[in-house]
């Protein structure tokens, strides 16, 4: 099973990164421009796979490039501390 299969799987595996990074001396700006470039490869290369996947992706499609970095930033603070360490 695939992480992006399950909504909360894919939190605590985002959630997991950013700790990672963080612990790596990643800075706000840096993590943050990472989920961007993310977001944007899931949006054009991978199907969503659950309902909240397929909510982003069509956000994103009609998103500008400033409110696709807000979505990118959105999603970097909902999985902050919400990894499974």
């Amino acid at each position: 099973m695939s992480v992006l299969d399950n909504w909360q799987q894919w939190k605590d595996f985002l959630g997991d990164r950013l700790d990672q990074g963080q612990q790596q001396g990643m800075n706000k700006e840096t993590v943050n421009n990472l989920a961007y470039q993310i977001g944007d490869y899931l949006a054009k290369q991978v199907e969503p796979k659950n309902e909240q996947e397929r909510i982003l992706s069509d956000l994103w499609s009609v998103a500008s490039k400033d409110e696709q970095q807000a979505i990118a930033n959105m999603m970097v603070k909902l999985v902050e501390d919400n990894g499974t360490h």
